[in-house]
C-alpha cells in the first residue's frame, strides 16, 4: 500500500511540476510575456521619441514663417505669385 502511495505522489508531483514549467501559466508562458513587455516597453519609447520630434516640427512650423514656406514649397508644389516655376525630369539613361 505504501508503494501505491509514493508512486501516486510522485505522480502527482511530476504531473504539477509539468504544469508549473509548461503549463498555460507557467514558468515559459512567463519568460515570453517578461519579453513581450520589455519589446513594447521599447517600441514605447520609439514612439515617444516621434512624438516628441513632430511637436517640435509643430512648433517650428507655427512660429516660424520660413519654415511653414519651405514646407509648402517642399510637399504642396507652392509657388510665391510672379515666380516660375520650373520642372526638370530625368532622361532615362540616367
Amino acid at each position: 500500500m505504501a508503494k501505491v502511495l509514493s508512486i501516486i505522489l510522485i505522480l502527482m508531483f511530476l504531473w504539477i511540476q509539468y504544469h508549473v514549467w509548461y503549463g498555460a501559466k507557467g514558468h515559459q508562458k512567463l519568460s515570453e510575456l517578461e519579453t513581450k513587455i520589455v519589446e513594447q516597453k521599447e517600441f514605447n519609447l520609439s514612439l515617444i521619441e516621434q512624438n516628441s520630434a513632430l511637436r517640435y516640427e509643430i512648433h517650428l512650423l507655427r512660429n516660424n514663417p520660413n519654415m511653414l514656406e519651405e514646407r509648402a514649397r517642399e510637399q504642396l508644389g507652392l509657388i510665391r505669385e510672379g515666380e516660375i516655376f520650373y520642372r526638370v525630369i530625368p532622361s532615362e539613361s540616367e
